[in-house]
C-alpha cells in the first residue's frame, strides 16, 4: 500500500485579535493564541491543520503552551518512527501519549488534509461525508445586558442562522432565556451552561423546560456523566454533552448511561477528525443526533468543521459562523462564508481553501520546521 510521504512539519505560533470579546462562564477572550501546523510531503504539497487550546486551561486541561510542548517532543517524533499509510494511523500512532487530545488533533488534521490532496479528494469525501451544504447555528457569548443581547439575537436571526446558543451561567440563566424567548418565540434556541452547574441546581434548571429549548449544552461538570444522567432524568430538556465527550469510550458510556440525548462533537475536543468520526459512525447507530460545535477557530479550523459536518448523522446546525463574524481578516482564502445560515462544502481537494500566506506570515509569532 502508498504510504503518505511526509518530509517535514512546520509549527507556527499564531496571534489574532477577534473582532469582540467572547464571554462564557469561563472568562473573557480576545486575542488568541494557537498553532498551525503544516504537514509538507516529498512533493511540496502542504495539509494544514490548527490547535484549538487557549492560553489558558479554561475549557479542558490543555493550554497553547502545553500543545506546544506535547507536539515538539512527544507527537512529532511519534511520527517518524515510520511511514503512514492512512490518516487513520495517526490517532493509534499517538496512543500511548494520554489525552493531549488538541495537539494530537492539530497533527491529524494537517495529515488528514495532505492525504486527501494525495488523494484528489475534497476532506468531506475522504472523510465519508455526503452533504454539499451544512446549516449552521451561531454562538452568542454573555452580554453585559439582555438588551444587548436580545440585539445580537435579532442580528443573528436576520442574518439567516439555523439556531441561536446562548451561553449562560448562574445568575445569567432563567430570565434570560425567558426574555429571548418572549421576543423570539419560533426561534431554535439552546443554552450553553458550560459545566457552571450542580445537582444542587436541579429546580433552578428545571424552569428552562418551560422555553422550548433545542437543549442545554453541558450543565454539570467537564468531565461528570454519571450526574448528567440524573439530571437528563428530571429535565424534559434534551441535555446536550460537550466537554464530558474525549472518546468514543466516553460517547459509548454516556449514550449506555442515559446522560445524554444529544452529543456535540469537536475535533480538539476527541484527538482528531479519526476519532470525531469513529463517534459520528457509533451515534448513527444509536439514533443519537450531533452536531459539531466551535472552539473560535480561524480559517483552518473552520474548514475541518465544515468538511466533519457534511457526514449524514449531523443533523443539527453547528457552530461554524463565518470567517467575519469573527476576524478582520482570517488565513483563507476565500473566506468561510454563511449565506442564509447555510454553508457550500467545497468541492475541491483537501479542506477546499488556500492559504492567505500574506496573513498567515503577519500573524505568525514563532516558526519552527521539523524533519520527519
Amino acid at each position: 500500500m502508498a504510504v503518505i510521504p511526509l518530509e517535514k512539519i512546520i509549527l507556527r505560533k499564531v496571534k489574532m485579535r477577534m473582532k469582540n470579546p467572547f464571554t462564557t462562564s469561563f472568562g473573557t477572550l480576545q486575542d488568541k493564541e494557537f498553532f498551525i501546523v503544516e504537514a509538507v510531503n516529498k512533493e511540496g504539497q502542504s495539509g494544514w491543520g490548527e490547535s484549538v487550546a487557549f492560553s489558558a486551561p479554561w475549557y479542558t486541561e490543555e493550554t497553547v503552551k502545553t500543545n506546544e510542548h506535547v507536539i515538539k517532543d512527544f507527537l512529532i517524533p511519534l511520527l517518524r518512527k515510520r511511514p503512514l499509510e492512512h490518516p487513520d494511523e495517526v490517532s493509534e500512532r499517538f496512543s500511548p501519549i494520554r489525552r493531549n487530545n488538541m495537539a494530537k488533533a492539530a497533527l491529524d488534521g494537517a495529515i488528514w488534509d495532505l492525504y486527501a490532496k494525495e488523494q484528489g479528494l475534497p476532506l468531506s469525501l475522504a472523510l465519508g461525508g455526503e452533504k454539499k451544504q451544512i446549516d449552521v447555528g451561531i454562538s452568542i457569548g454573555i452580554q453585559k445586558d439582555i438588551s444587548l443581547l436580545l440585539g445580537k439575537v435579532g442580528d443573528a436571526i436576520a442574518k439567516g442562522f439555523k439556531r441561536i446558543k446562548i451561553k449562560i451561567k448562574p445568575g445569567f440563566d432563567v430570565n434570560v432565556i425567558k426574555r429571548v424567548r418572549e421576543a423570539f418565540p419560533e426561534t431554535p434556541l439552546m443554552a450553553d451552561a458550560n459545566s457552571a452547574y450542580t445537582l444542587k441546581d436541579i429546580d433552578h434548571l428545571k424552569q428552562l423546560d418551560h422555553y422550548n429549548l433545542m437543549m442545554i449544552e453541558q450543565p454539570l461538570l467537564h468531565d461528570d456523566i454519571v450526574d448528567h444522567a440524573a439530571l437528563q432524568k428530571a429535565l424534559t430538556t434534551p441535555i446536550c454533552l460537550d466537554e464530558s465527550i474525549h472518546s468514543l469510550d466516553d460517547a459509548k458510556h454516556a449514550i449506555s448511561l442515559g446522560s445524554c440525548k444529544i452529543i456535540n462533537v469537536k475535533i480538539g475536543r476527541v484527538g482528531g477528525l479519526t476519532v470525531a468520526k469513529q463517534i459520528h459512525d457509533y451515534c448513527r447507530t444509536k439514533d443519537m443526533p450531533v452536531w459539531c460545535g466551535g472552539m473560535l477557530e480561524a480559517g483552518v479550523g473552520r474548514a475541518h468543521n465544515i468538511a466533519l459536518t457534511s457526514l449524514p448523522q449531523f443533523i443539527l446546525p453547528g457552530d461554524t459562523a463565518g470567517s467575519s463574524h469573527y476576524w478582520e481578516r482570517d488565513i483563507i482564502e476565500p473566506k468561510v462564508i454563511v449565506r442564509d445560515g447555510v454553508i457550500e462544502v467545497p468541492q475541491t481537494p483537501g479542506i477546499g481553501y488556500a492559504i492567505d500566506q500574506e496573513a498567515l506570515d503577519a500573524f505568525t509569532v514563532s516558526k519552527d520546521v521539523f524533519d520527519v
